[in-house]
Protein backbone atom coordinates (compact mmCIF):
# COMPACT_ATOMS: atom_id res chain seq x y z
CA UNK A 1 0.00 0.00 0.00
CA UNK A 2 1.12 3.49 -1.11
CA UNK A 3 1.87 5.94 1.44
CA UNK A 4 1.16 8.79 -0.70
CA UNK A 5 -1.52 8.05 -3.42
CA UNK A 6 -1.98 10.32 -6.06
CA UNK A 7 -5.19 10.68 -8.86
CA UNK A 8 -5.70 13.03 -11.52
CA UNK A 9 -9.42 13.31 -12.34
CA UNK A 10 -10.58 16.17 -14.20
CA UNK A 11 -9.46 19.41 -12.90
CA UNK A 12 -7.80 18.12 -9.65
CA UNK A 13 -5.05 16.57 -8.92
CA UNK A 14 -5.97 14.49 -5.70
CA UNK A 15 -2.45 13.76 -3.04
CA UNK A 16 -3.70 11.63 0.22
CA UNK A 17 -0.97 10.99 2.78
CA UNK A 18 -2.01 7.45 4.01
CA UNK A 19 -0.06 5.92 6.95
CA UNK A 20 -2.55 6.25 9.34
CA UNK A 21 -1.10 4.00 11.69
CA UNK A 22 1.72 6.37 12.35
CA UNK A 23 -0.60 9.89 12.52
CA UNK A 24 0.67 10.49 8.88
CA UNK A 25 4.13 11.09 9.80
CA UNK A 26 6.30 11.90 7.37
CA UNK A 27 9.61 9.79 6.42
CA UNK A 28 11.96 9.46 3.61
CA UNK A 29 9.62 7.77 1.35
CA UNK A 30 6.90 9.92 1.79
CA UNK A 31 9.17 13.24 1.26
CA UNK A 32 9.98 11.55 -2.14
CA UNK A 33 6.60 10.69 -3.39
CA UNK A 34 5.11 14.18 -2.32
CA UNK A 35 7.73 16.28 -3.93
CA UNK A 36 7.32 13.53 -6.61
CA UNK A 37 3.91 14.39 -7.31
CA UNK A 38 3.89 18.37 -7.50
CA UNK A 39 7.07 18.32 -9.45
CA UNK A 40 5.08 16.81 -11.91
CA UNK A 41 3.46 19.55 -14.06
CA UNK A 42 0.30 19.77 -14.56
CA UNK A 43 -1.50 18.71 -17.34
CA UNK A 44 -4.01 21.47 -19.68
CA UNK A 45 -7.12 19.75 -17.65
CA UNK A 46 -6.25 20.46 -14.45
CA UNK A 47 -6.99 23.57 -12.13
CA UNK A 48 -5.81 22.73 -8.83
CA UNK A 49 -4.06 20.13 -6.45
CA UNK A 50 -5.29 18.83 -2.99
CA UNK A 51 -3.97 17.70 -0.33
CA UNK A 52 -5.49 15.16 2.40
CA UNK A 53 -4.93 12.48 4.50
CA UNK A 54 -6.50 9.34 5.67
CA UNK A 55 -7.37 8.86 9.15
CA UNK A 56 -7.68 10.64 12.76
CA UNK A 57 -4.66 12.73 11.90
CA UNK A 58 -3.89 15.08 8.83
CA UNK A 59 0.42 14.92 9.54
CA UNK A 60 2.43 14.47 13.04
CA UNK A 61 5.13 16.03 11.01
CA UNK A 62 8.77 14.19 10.41
CA UNK A 63 8.62 10.25 11.59
CA UNK A 64 11.25 10.48 14.63
CA UNK A 65 12.25 6.98 14.64
CA UNK A 66 13.20 7.76 10.94
CA UNK A 67 14.76 11.53 11.00
CA UNK A 68 17.71 10.21 12.39
CA UNK A 69 17.85 8.32 9.18
CA UNK A 70 17.00 10.59 7.18
CA UNK A 71 20.39 11.72 4.87
CA UNK A 72 19.27 15.19 4.19
CA UNK A 73 17.26 15.92 7.95
CA UNK A 74 15.55 18.79 7.69
CA UNK A 75 16.72 19.93 4.12
CA UNK A 76 14.23 16.89 2.77
CA UNK A 77 11.24 18.63 4.02
CA UNK A 78 12.14 22.23 2.68
CA UNK A 79 12.55 20.50 -0.41
CA UNK A 80 9.56 18.89 -0.30
CA UNK A 81 7.35 22.37 0.65
CA UNK A 82 9.32 24.19 -1.57
CA UNK A 83 7.86 22.20 -4.21
CA UNK A 84 4.73 22.51 -3.08
CA UNK A 85 5.00 26.11 -2.59
CA UNK A 86 6.25 26.49 -5.89
CA UNK A 87 3.59 24.35 -7.84
CA UNK A 88 2.17 26.52 -10.49
CA UNK A 89 -1.27 26.07 -9.70
CA UNK A 90 -3.49 27.10 -6.55
CA UNK A 91 -2.93 24.15 -3.24
CA UNK A 92 -5.43 23.56 -1.70
CA UNK A 93 -4.90 21.64 2.53
CA UNK A 94 -8.14 19.49 3.90
CA UNK A 95 -7.09 19.18 7.17
CA UNK A 96 -9.79 17.11 9.18
CA UNK A 97 -7.18 16.32 12.11
CA UNK A 98 -4.11 17.46 13.84
CA UNK A 99 -1.28 18.74 11.75
CA UNK A 100 1.81 19.76 14.17
CA UNK A 101 5.16 20.20 13.16
CA UNK A 102 6.21 19.27 9.78
CA UNK A 103 2.31 18.43 9.36
CA UNK A 104 1.71 21.81 10.04
CA UNK A 105 4.26 23.50 7.85
CA UNK A 106 2.73 20.93 5.08
CA UNK A 107 -0.71 22.99 5.48
CA UNK A 108 0.56 26.53 5.48
CA UNK A 109 2.80 25.79 2.19
CA UNK A 110 -0.75 25.31 0.41
CA UNK A 111 -2.61 28.20 -0.70
CA UNK A 112 -5.89 27.18 1.05
CA UNK A 113 -6.41 25.37 4.01
CA UNK A 114 -9.90 24.28 4.62
CA UNK A 115 -10.32 22.47 8.19
CA UNK A 116 -12.29 20.48 10.72
CA UNK A 117 -12.54 22.88 14.04
CA UNK A 118 -11.61 19.78 15.82
CA UNK A 119 -7.81 20.00 13.79
CA UNK A 120 -5.37 21.88 16.35
CA UNK A 121 -2.08 23.27 14.93
CA UNK A 122 1.37 23.78 16.20
CA UNK A 123 5.20 23.28 16.08
CA UNK A 124 6.09 21.69 19.04
CA UNK A 125 9.81 22.11 18.25
CA UNK A 126 10.92 23.48 21.45
CA UNK A 127 9.64 20.97 23.84
CA UNK A 128 12.07 18.17 22.01
CA UNK A 129 14.79 20.32 21.62
CA UNK A 130 14.84 21.30 17.84
CA UNK A 131 14.90 24.25 15.95
CA UNK A 132 12.70 25.36 12.68
CA UNK A 133 15.04 26.27 9.86
CA UNK A 134 14.69 29.63 8.45
CA UNK A 135 12.96 28.54 5.19
CA UNK A 136 10.49 27.34 7.89
CA UNK A 137 10.24 30.10 10.21
CA UNK A 138 9.99 32.37 6.88
CA UNK A 139 6.63 30.84 6.08
CA UNK A 140 5.30 31.01 9.56
CA UNK A 141 6.23 34.90 9.77
CA UNK A 142 4.33 35.15 6.00
CA UNK A 143 1.25 33.50 7.00
CA UNK A 144 1.07 34.17 10.86
CA UNK A 145 2.62 37.84 11.60
CA UNK A 146 5.58 37.83 14.31
CA UNK A 147 3.11 37.79 17.62
CA UNK A 148 1.53 34.50 16.74
CA UNK A 149 4.39 33.42 15.15
CA UNK A 150 6.11 33.75 18.67
CA UNK A 151 3.63 32.12 20.52
CA UNK A 152 3.46 29.36 18.12
CA UNK A 153 6.78 28.51 17.92
CA UNK A 154 8.42 29.79 21.78
CA UNK A 155 5.36 28.07 23.61
CA UNK A 156 5.07 25.28 21.62
CA UNK A 157 1.58 24.35 22.28
CA UNK A 158 -0.89 23.64 19.36
CA UNK A 159 -3.96 26.09 18.66
CA UNK A 160 -6.79 24.95 17.63
CA UNK A 161 -8.44 25.83 14.25
CA UNK A 162 -10.59 28.08 15.29
CA UNK A 163 -7.85 30.08 16.57
CA UNK A 164 -5.56 30.02 13.51
CA UNK A 165 -9.09 30.83 11.34
CA UNK A 166 -9.46 33.89 13.67
CA UNK A 167 -5.84 34.87 13.33
CA UNK A 168 -6.27 34.90 9.24
CA UNK A 169 -3.38 31.65 9.60
CA UNK A 170 -5.97 29.60 7.50
CA UNK A 171 -9.26 30.11 5.34
CA UNK A 172 -11.74 28.18 6.66
CA UNK A 173 -12.55 26.21 9.76
CA UNK A 174 -15.98 24.34 9.73
CA UNK A 175 -17.55 21.74 12.14
CA UNK A 176 -16.05 18.26 11.11
CA UNK A 177 -19.17 17.40 9.06
CA UNK A 178 -19.02 19.88 7.16
CA UNK A 179 -15.71 19.91 6.20
CA UNK A 180 -16.21 18.29 3.01
CA UNK A 181 -19.14 20.48 1.68
CA UNK A 182 -16.88 23.37 2.19
CA UNK A 183 -13.35 22.00 0.34
CA UNK A 184 -15.77 21.07 -2.14
CA UNK A 185 -17.42 24.63 -2.42
CA UNK A 186 -14.06 25.94 -2.51
CA UNK A 187 -12.67 23.03 -4.95
CA UNK A 188 -15.13 23.89 -7.24
CA UNK A 189 -14.54 27.61 -6.90
CA UNK A 190 -11.00 27.26 -8.18
CA UNK A 191 -11.88 25.25 -10.64
CA UNK A 192 -14.12 27.19 -12.61
CA UNK A 193 -11.92 30.02 -12.54
CA UNK A 194 -9.37 31.66 -15.55
CA UNK A 195 -6.36 29.23 -15.41
CA UNK A 196 -4.35 31.33 -16.68
CA UNK A 197 -5.44 33.78 -14.05
CA UNK A 198 -4.98 31.62 -11.49
CA UNK A 199 -1.36 30.81 -12.49
CA UNK A 200 -0.40 34.24 -12.98
CA UNK A 201 -1.47 35.27 -9.77
CA UNK A 202 -0.55 32.26 -8.09
CA UNK A 203 2.96 33.06 -9.53
CA UNK A 204 2.42 37.05 -8.10
CA UNK A 205 2.31 35.77 -4.76
CA UNK A 206 4.77 33.35 -4.40
CA UNK A 207 7.30 35.84 -6.20
CA UNK A 208 6.14 38.73 -3.82
CA UNK A 209 6.98 36.64 -0.53
CA UNK A 210 10.35 35.71 -1.47
CA UNK A 211 11.82 38.87 -0.06
CA UNK A 212 13.03 37.28 3.30
CA UNK A 213 15.05 34.93 1.00
CA UNK A 214 17.73 37.55 0.23
CA UNK A 215 18.49 38.51 4.01
CA UNK A 216 21.83 37.25 5.36
CA UNK A 217 21.43 34.13 7.57
CA UNK A 218 23.93 31.80 7.86
CA UNK A 219 24.58 32.55 11.57
CA UNK A 220 21.30 31.35 11.76
CA UNK A 221 21.52 28.32 10.04
CA UNK A 222 24.57 27.26 12.09
CA UNK A 223 22.17 28.41 15.63
CA UNK A 224 19.53 25.80 14.15
CA UNK A 225 22.17 22.91 13.56
CA UNK A 226 23.46 23.16 17.02
CA UNK A 227 20.25 22.78 18.29
CA UNK A 228 19.41 19.59 16.03
CA UNK A 229 23.23 18.12 17.19
CA UNK A 230 22.22 18.67 20.66
CA UNK A 231 22.08 16.25 23.27
CA UNK A 232 19.11 18.15 24.28
CA UNK A 233 17.52 17.31 20.79
CA UNK A 234 18.32 13.48 21.43
CA UNK A 235 16.90 13.57 25.16
CA UNK A 236 14.23 15.42 23.66
CA UNK A 237 13.12 13.18 20.36
CA UNK A 238 13.41 9.84 22.60
CA UNK A 239 11.45 11.44 25.44
CA UNK A 240 9.10 12.23 23.12
CA UNK A 241 9.14 8.32 21.54
CA UNK A 242 8.63 7.01 25.41
CA UNK A 243 5.97 9.82 26.28
CA UNK A 244 7.70 11.09 29.26
CA UNK A 245 8.88 14.58 29.98
CA UNK A 246 12.02 15.10 28.88
CA UNK A 247 15.15 16.51 30.96
CA UNK A 248 17.00 19.25 28.97
CA UNK A 249 20.51 20.08 30.64
CA UNK A 250 21.03 23.40 28.25
CA UNK A 251 23.99 21.11 26.47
Amino acid sequence: MATVEVEVRDAVRSVLLNRPDKRNALDADMLAALTAAFRRPPAASERLAVIRANGPAFCAGLDLRARKEMTGGASSIEETLHTIENYPLPVVAVVQGDAIAGGNELALHCDIVVASSKANFGMSLAQIGLAPTWFLTKKLMEVAGPVATRKILLLGDPLPASRMHELGIIAECVPPAELETKAKAVIDRLAANAPLSLKAMKAVIVREMKFRDGIAHADIDELVMQASRSADAKEGMTARLEKRQPNFQGK
